[in-house]
C-alpha cells in the first residue's frame, strides 16, 4: 500500500523558512519523479517543483529561487525547502509521486494528503 506523508508545514511570518518532507512508503521511491504542488484557496491546484530519479529539478516561476526540493532516497524522502516566503505561498502543500512504466507496468500517481503552510503576519 503506498503512502505518502507530508510534514513541517504551520505558520510562518513573510520573509520566514518552512522545510516540508514527504516520507514515502509501498513504493520503490529511487525509481519516481517526485513533486510538490499546492493549492490555495479558491484556486485550482498548481505545480511547485519536481525532481526526476536522477536529481534533475524544476520550478514554478513564482519559487525560483526561493524554493528548493530535494530528496533522500536512503530515506525515501523527499524535501522541500521553503525561503523568503511570501503570502502568496499560502496554500495546502501535497505531496506527489508521479506515475510511470517500469518493467512494463504502468504504476500510476499518488498523493499525499497535504500539509497548511501559511504565511502571515
Amino acid at each position: 500500500q503506498v503512502q505518502l506523508v507530508e510534514s513541517g508545514g504551520g505558520l510562518v511570518q513573510p520573509g520566514g523558512s518552512l522545510r516540508l518532507s514527504c516520507a514515502a512508503s509501498g513504493i520503490i521511491f529511487s525509481i519516481y519523479t517526485m513533486g510538490w504542488y499546492r493549492q490555495a484557496p479558491g484556486k485550482q491546484r498548481e505545480l511547485v517543483a519536481t525532481i526526476t530519479s536522477g536529481g534533475t529539478t524544476n520550478y514554478a516561476d513564482s519559487v525560483k529561487g526561493r524554493f528548493t526540493i530535494s530528496r533522500d532516497n536512503a530515506k525515501n524522502t523527499v524535501y522541500l525547502q521553503m525561503n523568503s516566503l511570501k503570502p502568496e505561498d499560502t496554500a495546502v502543500y501535497y505531496c506527489k509521486q508521479e506515475g510511470r512504466v517500469y518493467m512494463a507496468v504502468y504504476h500510476p500517481a499518488y498523493w499525499g494528503q497535504g500539509t497548511q503552510v501559511t504565511v502571515s503576519s
